[in-house]
C-alpha cells in the first residue's frame, strides 16, 4: 500500500482538474473525436478521471487497470470491427493509458500506444493540457485511418463528449 499515492488521491481537490480541462477543452476535444472519427472506422473514447476513490486505492489498483476496467464499462470493446480505442487519463497520478480492442491491437504493438501516452504526459508536464490531448488525437487518428480507413457506411457506435469522472 503506497500512503503517499493515496494521499495525493484523497486530498486532490477535482477544482485543479476542471481549471484544466474547462469546459471549452472539452469540446474542443469532442470536436476532436468526431473529427477522427470521420477518417477511419474505428471509434476513440477519451476518459478523463481525476481520482480514484478509496477502495480501488486500497486494492492498490493502478491506471493501467482503471483504464482496461473503463473500457469495459463503457463498452470499447463492444464495436462492429473490434477497433475501439480508449484513451484514459489520470489525473491524481499523472498518467495516461490506451487501452486498444483486439482488432487494432492485431495490427498496432503496445510501443506505439506508449509512444503516443509519453508524448502526451511530456505536453502535460509542460502544462499544454489541450494540446497533449489534441495531438494524442491525431497520432491515434492516424493509426486508426491506415488500418480502419473510413467507409461510406461508418456509424458513430461511441459517445464523442469525454467522459470526466
Amino acid at each position: 500500500m503506497n500512503l503517499r499515492r493515496i494521499l495525493k488521491h484523497l486530498l486532490l481537490l477535482p477544482w485543479l482538474m476542471r481549471r484544466r480541462f474547462p469546459a471549452a477543452t472539452l469540446q474542443c476535444i469532442e470536436d476532436a473525436v468526431a473529427a477522427s472519427e470521420r477518417s477511419h472506422r474505428g471509434e476513440l473514447c477519451v476518459v478523463i478521471e481525476d481520482a480514484l476513490d478509496l477502495r480501488p486505492l486500497l486494492r492498490g489498483q493502478m491506471p493501467r487497470e482503471r483504464a482496461s476496467e473503463l473500457f469495459a464499462r463503457h463498452g470499447a470493446w463492444d464495436t462492429a470491427e473490434n477497433s475501439g480505442v480508449l484513451l484514459y487519463i489520470n489525473w491524481a497520478d499523472r498518467d495516461i493509458e490506451i487501452v486498444a480492442d483486439r482488432g487494432i491491437s492485431a495490427c498496432v504493438d503496445h510501443e506505439q500506444w506508449e509512444a503516443i501516452c509519453r508524448g502526451i504526459e511530456q505536453e502535460f508536464r509542460d502544462d499544454r493540457f489541450e494540446d497533449g490531448i489534441l495531438e494524442g488525437i491525431r497520432q491515434i487518428t492516424a493509426l486508426l485511418a491506415r488500418h480502419f480507413p473510413a467507409r461510406s457506411d461508418n456509424p458513430d457506435e461511441l459517445r464523442n463528449r469525454p467522459l470526466t469522472l
